[in-house]
């Protein structure tokens, strides 16, 4: 049968250890003498072991006391962080995430799923929508922390990645050789503005065949074939595909994956949070 050791007693034991005596140890533990005493004669007697050398004035480890001392310490360790984590004020509250719709999957839900099992009482309450969007909640300090997908990062931004934009459509999709060549952007996409400029550029004519403010419709229509839109590479939706034109669709060059900190609230989550949004883009 499994036996447990007593973290009370193991408490005591490292607090004498480190006192140099029981007295010492009783006042800092805001115990007395005899139950200090009480719980470490209990401790060896669990183990079958002596602790402690008492032949000196300051007692000292006995070897084997000195083996368990570095088990002990790691045990109370593990407990008080336990404890701090589900009952302090510390890991307790709510942090407020903007992320864009295109850069949402696969990697967020992985992160909010661990963060929840390893800090159970934070919220991490997600706010997913366009870039100028999201700049706009995190400017009137509704956000906490933010990505973003655009050229340049505004002040307190941190560039985590560059990423090539492409076209997208249908698999096997033939819309994008048809002129004018029909587009599908919500209204304040971000990446609109850019395609606009490099159809113009390049002499392509083309129509906004679709538009909105819905980007799961933008794609939609793109997986359908009745519109090209654009997107990141390695962030393309389900059901469609990067058009692999060649020189027929202009290039759109790249855009950067930005990472803002409001600084509001500080603590180990919100540092966590955002080593791991970091890490996860880079």
């Amino acid at each position: 049968m499994a036996r447990n050791l007593d973290l009370t007693a193991l408490r005591s034991f490292v607090t004498v250890a480190d006192a140099g005596g029981v007295t010492r140890a009783a006042s800092l533990l805001n115990l007395t003498q005899s139950a200090v005493s009480m719980q470490i004669k209990r401790l060896e007697d669990s183990l079958g072991l002596g602790l402690f050398c008492r032949a000196a004035r300051r007692l000292s480890l006995t070897p084997e006391g000195e083996q368990l001392m570095g088990y002990a310490r790691r045990m109370l360790s593990l407990n008080d962080e336990a404890l701090a984590r589900m009952t302090g004020a510390a890991y307790e509250g709510e942090i407020r995430l903007g992320v864009p719709h295109d850069i949402v999957y696969p990697v967020i839900p992985a992160i909010l799923k661990r963060h929840a099992q390893e800090f159970p009482r934070v919220r991490v309450n997600l706010v997913s929508s366009f870039t100028l969007r999201l700049r706009e909640l995190f400017a009137r300090g509704e956000l906490d922390l933010m990505l973003t997908t655009e050229d340049q990062p505004g002040e307190g931004g941190a560039i985590l990645a560059e990423r090539d934009l492409v076209w997208i459509g249908a698999p096997e999709g033939t819309v994008w050789q048809r002129r004018p060549l029909r587009l599908a952007f919500e209204e304040v996409c971000i990446f609109r503005t850019r395609a606009l400029a490099a159809l113009d550029a390049a002499g392509i004519p083309w129509e906004l065949g679709y538009s909105g403010q819905s980007d799961q419709v933008m794609e939609t229509t793109a997986a359908a074939d009745l519109a090209v839109t654009v997107r990141m590479r390695g962030v393309v939706p389900a059901g469609c595909a990067v058009i692999e034109a060649g020189n027929i669709l202009p290039p759109l060059g790249q855009t950067r994956i930005c990472l803002y900190d409001a600084q509001v609230q500080r603590g180990e989550v919100v540092d966590r949070l955002k080593h791991d949004l970091a890490s996860a883009y880079t």
